[in-house]
């Protein structure tokens, strides 16, 4: 099939301050692991981290801005470090390459999938929304 943009008015434009979130966090499984709190906090993490992945916000901002407590917010980073998402050394938080599928996933081989097989995009984001949600 031939993508083509369908909004030319709106297409996006790399900014200088730009980051990424890795297609492998949904394709390979990472997100279903995840709790929404964690979720959410990797979002966060992804979107304000440097170059290499390095945020300094401290634990009161990332309470405060993704509505956490600090219990919730501590089980959230523990289930990032735990997964291989995220590295913590207090008061520098790294967003972490993504290499291989985290433990207990299905690996996309063995379900038949190959990496440029088409993707459900409407599915994609329902699952997002209802991890985050």
């Amino acid at each position: 099939m031939h993508k083509r943009p369908i909004s030319l008015a709106k297409l996006r434009r790399i900014p200088p301050q730009f980051s990424w979130v890795d297609q492998r966090l949904v394709r390979d499984h990472y997100i279903d692991q995840l709790s929404p709190q964690a979720c959410a906090l990797y979002l966060f993490l992804v979107t304000v981290a440097d170059a290499q992945g390095l945020s300094y916000y401290a634990d009161p901002s990332l309470c405060q801005r993704l509505s956490l407590t600090g219990t919730e917010l501590y089980q959230a980073r523990q289930a990032l470090i735990t997964r291989g998402l995220v590295a913590y050394q207090r008061p520098l938080s790294q967003v972490l390459a993504l290499d291989a599928a985290p433990s207990g996933a299905t690996p996309r081989t063995a379900l038949g999938v190959a990496d440029d097989d088409p993707v459900d995009i409407q599915a994609v984001f329902a699952r997002i929304w209802e991890v985050l949600s």
